[in-house]
């Protein structure tokens, strides 16, 4: 059995590689579509949107969709989903059809993300979990970072179009050895009604202080890792005058920083624990570090080489992806298995919230200023988070210094 979940994780995370290589298709070949489909910066602004509003809408029902068919079932489903999708968006011919695929790809990543923190509730135990996040995280951003590389060699040899195919098609094959090896516990509890998930997420007051803290701090920061997506590269080839070939070649530092944040911030908050600090306080520590490098993105209006820019954009990634990784493995310290899907679907939705609204305002500041207020605002997103995070472990039903039994393994 401890083998067996070891093989769960890793398929977890190729499909969270898989998941942002066909996220980041679309920002790294964005010029190239735009030139092809005459899309200007706004309408490549509204498909990102559309993007980020499915995802936000997804996250309010495919986690009660989880906790009812059960993980298995409910990955398969969401992984094939969004790859035909992915496949889809490779047929686009205009602004309204590339539109409508992104947003149907958008629901489907909105489920593996909701699933994928109810295996690392089934599978392990509470000094594993960071960790555990922080492996299947780190797919997502290993794929950003083999993205610019990969998808500009295919777009260079085949076009953009087979891209798409291709990445889909994959993530349509991945599908197999996760139902070939994936099985539930036995003991698992029976899957919640509408209105019992309902009761998790309510107390007297109204909606759950500790979900609505947890909503709102991905609400504030999700905002910058949407900048790295899909805007960054961008950056580097409007204003940097970075070419195809130039963006493959070095962009992937920046991702790579992230897959970095993903290990050792998943590792740091469980070695914590091992030393017997309280799960959610030391989610919280980390998170606090975290938030201390998003600030040097002040600094990047004046970098004066791609080397430096790529730097402090590295350690701003690295930053805000610790801080992802943890208020994830947070979320699962504190909320029942049973429930886990629904609750940790409202809290996402901070994600697709926050995702829109930055969208939104890069997209004016970018076509009527520059891309400089976006570098000033982001540093101040996380720290000012920091609030509703500590608030969080303070509103607990449980103290935040009682630990949190044992997942069963």
């Amino acid at each position: 059995m401890k083998r067996s979940r070891w093989l769960i994780l890793a398929l977890l995370f190729a499909a969270s590689v898989m998941n942002y290589i066909d996220r980041q298709t679309l920002s790294i070949m964005a010029r190239t579509i735009q030139n092809e489909l005459h899309i200007s910066d706004g309408g490549y602004a509204v498909v990102v949107e559309m993007f980020l509003l499915a995802y936000m809408l997804g996250f309010l029902t495919v986690g009660w969709v989880a906790d009812r068919l059960g993980v298995r079932r409910s990955m398969a489903l969401f992984v094939g989903w969004w790859s035909v999708s992915d496949m889809l968006t490779g047929l686009a011919s205009s602004l309204r059809t590339l539109g409508a695929t992104r947003f149907l790809l958008g629901i489907g990543e909105a489920g593996f993300y909701t699933v994928a923190p109810k295996v690392v509730s089934e599978k392990f135990a509470p000094s594993e979990r960071g960790l555990a996040v922080g492996v299947y995280s780190a797919g997502a951003t290993i794929g950003a970072t083999i993205a610019p590389p990969l998808l500009a060699w295919i777009t260079i040899r085949s076009g953009w179009r087979s891209a798409f195919l291709l990445t889909g098609l994959t993530g349509l094959l991945w599908v197999i050895p996760w139902l070939l090896l994936f099985r539930g516990n036995k003991s698992q509890p029976a899957p919640p009604t509408i209105k019992g998930s309902l009761n998790w997420l309510r107390d007297k007051t109204g909606l759950r202080k500790d979900v609505l803290l947890l909503l709102c701090g991905r609400t504030f920061t999700d905002p910058v890792f949407t900048f790295v997506l899909f805007w960054f590269p961008k950056y580097l080839t409007d204003v940097q005058h970075m070419s195809l070939g130039q963006l493959g070649r070095i962009a992937w530092i920046v991702y790579f920083a992230a897959d970095m944040g993903s290990l050792l911030g998943g590792y740091a908050s469980g070695v914590m624990v091992k030393r017997g600090m309280a799960p959610v306080r030391a989610r919280q520590i980390v998170m606090t570090v975290a938030a201390c490098l998003l600030p040097l993105s002040f600094f990047v209006p004046f970098a004066h080489s791609h080397a430096g820019i790529v730097a402090l954009v590295s350690l701003v990634a690295f930053g805000h992806v610790v801080w992802m990784v943890t208020i994830t493995t947070l979320a699962v310290d504190i909320f029942p298995e049973k429930s886990l899907g629904s609750i940790f679907g409202v809290i996402s939705v901070g994600a697709g919230l926050g995702g829109m609204l930055g969208t939104s305002i890069i997209g004016y500041l970018v076509t009527h200023f520059s891309y400089n207020p976006i570098f000033y605002g982001m540093g101040f997103l996380h720290p000012l988070a920091l609030f509703f995070i500590w608030k969080a472990g303070k509103s607990r039903r449980i103290s935040p210094e009682a630990p949190v039994p044992a997942a069963s393994v």
